[in-house]
């Protein structure tokens, strides 16, 4: 196993904070810096929550939720309580809080379920009923929970119901959230090509949250039936920009000539978050398309 030095993770840290730097460089450190995990790099992923880039700052929260180390709390729940910082990273946070996922935080949850910016509202809801599951039912849960997309999700998968009715749940609008990411992450789990077109099918329900969710799965998928659904949503400019810009990602995993060219024709979009996360997904499409080993390359560059 390779030994890395704090200098070392601290040269990285100073990649990701440099705002001089292309963005997709700095993408790049964040996710060496997740990947490397510990006090440090929590730290350096810290130290950037001032950034002028809404898109980072998202990502700093997604990281650091992925990384599950409770020390990142007090900062995540900082930015939660923000009402400066934009929705989409307020939003992150609270997710971010929800995937550490420690019961103590359940009141600051409980209380900011009823933010008056919906989309911090309703993860913090999820967030709340994700951790609940856990200590209350998903540690008695005998069924194989194996994630096959290295990530955590906001809840956790159906285990027990067909593709009807996974579908059913996923497309009515008057379910239960937290029951329709359930059916969300089944379907994706599925991975079939009823199942992947059902999901893009809920590109054009529920609330901008769901839908931006949505687009997050079917980036993890990488399937190119997708590909023509989530160019229609990322060409809709009365679609929420936080729909827009998981689209853009998405289409950046994908990564076949029909997404390289749209995230072209998008690089110059009058929403900052949508122009940037084109200008990611781009370099994202360019990784996919490389004999790179891997994606957070910055240790090897420092």
């Amino acid at each position: 196993m390779i030994s890395i030095t704090d200098d070392q993770i601290k040269r990285i840290g100073l990649v990701l904070k440099n705002d001089r730097r292309p963005l997709k460089e700095r993408f790049r450190a964040l996710f060496t810096l997740k990947n490397i995990g510990g006090s440090c790099a929590i730290e350096c992923i810290i130290k950037c929550f001032d950034d002028s880039s809404a898109l980072l700052k998202h990502e700093l929260a997604y990281c650091l939720g992925q990384m599950q180390d409770k020390t990142a709390l007090p900062v995540l729940i900082s930015i939660l309580k923000d009402q400066y910082q934009e929705p989409m990273v307020r939003h992150e946070a609270a997710e971010a809080i929800g995937a550490i996922g420690c019961i103590n935080v359940l009141d600051i949850l409980e209380e900011y379920a009823f933010d008056p910016v919906i989309e911090v509202a309703e993860t913090c809801q999820l967030a709340k009923n994700s951790i609940k599951w856990q200590h209350h039912i998903g540690k008695h849960d005998a069924k194989d929970n194996t994630n096959h997309y290295d990530s955590v999700d906001p809840a956790p998968p159906f285990y027990d119901k067909d593709f009807a009715e996974l579908e059913s749940i996923l497309l009515n609008d008057k379910a239960d959230l937290f029951e329709r990411y359930r059916a969300m992450f089944a379907l994706r789990n599925l991975k079939t090509e009823e199942s992947i077109l059902s999901l893009c099918k809920g590109l054009n329900f529920g609330s901008a949250l769901f839908r931006h969710e949505i687009a997050f799965v079917l980036g993890q998928l990488q399937e190119e039936i997708s590909v023509p659904f989530l160019i229609r949503a990322l060409e809709d400019k009365s679609q929420n920009e936080m729909v827009r810009h998981e689209c853009a990602e998405a289409l950046g995993s994908i990564a076949t000539h029909d997404c390289l060219d749209i995230l072209k024709k998008y690089l110059n979009d009058d929403k900052r978050v949508v122009k940037e996360s084109c200008e990611i997904a781009l370099d994202m499409c360019e990784y996919e398309n490389s004999p790179e080993f891997q994606y957070a390359d910055t240790l090897s560059k420092v």
